[in-house]
């Protein structure tokens, strides 16, 4: 058994891959997530694992171990995943052993799977951002909406779902969730919402290029590219969205700061990172009047590691 470990990031329009030593990237790999069911996912993780090894020219065989981060409901013991409304091949309750798969494929490495916004956050917190707080949230705000939490310097879990931010209620009986209840976060911030949302709007006759760009950039979802690039063109709808978000982001935030008094709050995901600090900077002045202590607001932190937060994260977690 080698010293590499490789973490990988799985999300509803991506796959991340990193080899890492001595807590140094040394290898990355993307690829997008297959539509096609849970099998396809697996293979396509251990596609860019090993691709993210082909640029150490490592083998399989040196790794030590492969840490992924994967949204919905994750039991680490059995290594499943189940419930994740933004993973193809994961919607159903009922467990699939990705671990196992994963593992198999490349060749009996050992392999570890948490929940990926508490993985991204785990790579913030160790390698990133967030390496000088005990006390933090990490939310990253993607396909969906999550969050992982860091109190008194270790990873908080609760019961098996704490951070589950993207699932408070920030307004009672607003949008319809990717869960199916009304008037959560993730409704109004997390991109999959933000598309059925518009979608609806567009098709009411409501004037946008958000569509025509998702066409000319062959996607067949709305990414964060192609929000960025609307409001680069000035798109109202675009702009309207995004308004949205960061006013769901503002209520969110302030509630969960109001409740545990943190050190630092970092903002990730595929929309965190690709608006960056301008998207940050509006959620913290519009959390401010929200505060219940106003003078003592928690720093608020793009992710170092970008898109890589994830993969970091999963790399800390095999032990890199």
């Amino acid at each position: 058994m080698g010293d590499i470990t490789v973490g990988i990031d799985v999300g509803g329009t991506k796959i991340q891959a990193a080899a890492a030593r001595d807590q140094e990237i040394i290898g990355t790999f993307r690829l997008a997530t297959p539509q096609s069911g849970a099998r396809d996912v697996a293979a396509a993780i251990v596609a860019a694992a090993t691709a993210a090894l082909a640029e150490t020219e490592a083998h399989p065989s040196e790794v030590r171990g492969v840490g992924i981060g994967a949204p919905g409901t994750i039991d680490t013991g059995a290594g499943t995943v189940s419930s994740s409304p933004n993973l193809p091949g994961f919607q159903a309750s009922a467990p699939v052993p990705l671990g196992t798969m994963v593992s198999e494929g490349l060749g009996g490495a050992p392999v570890t799977i948490d929940n990926d916004v508490r993985v991204a956050i785990l790579g913030e917190w160790k390698r990133g951002a967030g390496r000088s707080y005990r006390n933090l949230l990490g939310v990253w705000v993607g396909t969906g909406v999550g969050g992982g939490l860091i109190l008194n310097g270790e990873p908080y879990h609760g019961q098996g779902a704490a951070g589950e931010i993207g699932h408070i209620i920030v307004k009672p009986g607003g949008r319809v969730c990717s869960d199916g209840r009304k008037g959560h976060l993730e409704a109004y911030a997390g991109r999959g919402r933000m598309e059925v949302y518009a979608r609806e709007l567009h098709e009411g006759g409501r004037k946008t290029d958000l569509f025509k760009i998702m066409e000319k950039k062959g996607r067949t979802r709305m990414s964060s590219g192609v929000i960025a690039d609307a409001l680069e063109e000035g798109d109202k709808l675009a702009a309207e969205l995004i308004e949205g978000a960061a006013w769901a982001l503002s209520v969110g935030l302030a509630t969960v700061q109001n409740l545990l008094s943190l050190e630092a709050i970092v903002i990730g995901g595929g929309l965190g990172d690709r608006l960056g600090a301008p998207f940050v900077e509006r959620i913290a002045r519009e959390m401010e009047p929200l505060l219940f202590v106003g003078d003592e607001p928690p720093k608020m932190l793009t992710t170092e590691h970008g898109d890589l937060s994830g993969a970091v994260g999963g790399a800390v977690l095999a032990g890199g």
